[in-house]
């Protein structure tokens, strides 16, 4: 009987050292030592740089491709549009929401609200036929057209819309900085590839016809990213991207009627910066 009693004793004794050793580990162990179940969502802008492409435009009486267009971004710069819920498409915007699978995986979806307007002005080569040609302004010799506003006007402005999903990795490099306290500031690497469709609100005025400006999905587009991410006070983050892709949109609306359409694909490369916060439900 006392055998039983003081074994009973000596097990209560070692549940309790186990449990204890346990709540131990637990304030030991640190909020950013593992990710798997968290959250995070982020919100941030951009600045782009398109490759040359070629692109052709269709409606009922005419059919013509211009070669190796070129097209800039349209920054806004540090601006409180970017917080500003009823302007928030006016700058160049990057937002994204997303959940850890594992430790080092994540899942994500987000929409990259770049900008694509084509220079005006400049003399590109044309193939094809449209009505009225040199009514414009626009004739040169030897197969080349200026691009003035009253020939062409394209832009995807409100905006080249890639609404993607993403599939990243992260790793703690903190170590390399000599950081201990991960729970203050971490400092990650990431790398991640997208896909996703087109979803651009394109502003054209195609030959001197109406200008037009509507939503439509007009292709798909796949990606590649690498950034940096420092994260402070366990939830908080500030993340860098350099992100690079493809897009091919064989559909975009030009005018109000469905038989005029235009299609082009190039590359196109994204700087981002995004703030963003980390947490476990």
């Amino acid at each position: 009987m006392k055998n039983t009693i003081l074994f009973s004793v000596l097990l209560s004794f070692c549940f309790s050292l186990n449990s204890l050793a346990q709540e131990q580990i637990k304030i030991v162990d640190k909020y950013t030592a593992h990710n798997k179940g968290k959250f995070f969502i982020s919100w941030g802008g951009n600045r782009d740089s398109f490759s040359k492409s070629d692109i052709t435009f269709k409606g009922e009486n005419y059919n013509f491709t211009l070669h190796d267009v070129e097209a800039h971004d349209k920054p806004k710069g540090w601006h409180v549009d970017y917080l500003n819920p009823g302007r928030m498409t006016i700058p160049q915007t990057n937002f994204k929401i997303g959940y850890f699978i594992s430790d080092h995986y994540s899942v994500s979806i987000g929409v990259d609200h770049m900008k694509y307007v084509m220079y005006q002005l400049k003399a590109v080569d044309i193939d094809g036929n449209y009505p009225n040609p040199g009514t414009y302004g626009e004739a040169l010799p030897n197969n080349q057209v200026l691009l003035t506003e009253d020939f062409l006007t394209f832009e995807h402005t409100d905006g080249l819309n890639y609404i993607h999903a993403e599939f990243s990795r992260f790793d703690d490099i903190s170590k390399l900085f000599k950081i201990v306290n991960t729970d203050k500031i971490q400092i990650n690497i990431t790398e991640g590839i997208g896909a996703g469709i087109l979803y651009p609100k394109t502003n054209a005025k195609v030959l001197g016809k109406e200008r037009h400006d509507d939503f439509h999905v007009s292709g798909y587009g796949v990606s590649m990213k690498a950034g940096l991410n420092i994260t402070v006070f366990k939830h908080f983050y500030v993340q860098g991207e350099l992100k690079g892709g493809y897009i091919n949109m064989p559909d975009i609306r030009t005018t109000a009627s469905t038989a005029d359409s235009a299609s082009q694909h190039f590359l196109f490369f994204e700087k981002i910066i995004a703030f963003g916060g980390i947490f476990r439900i």
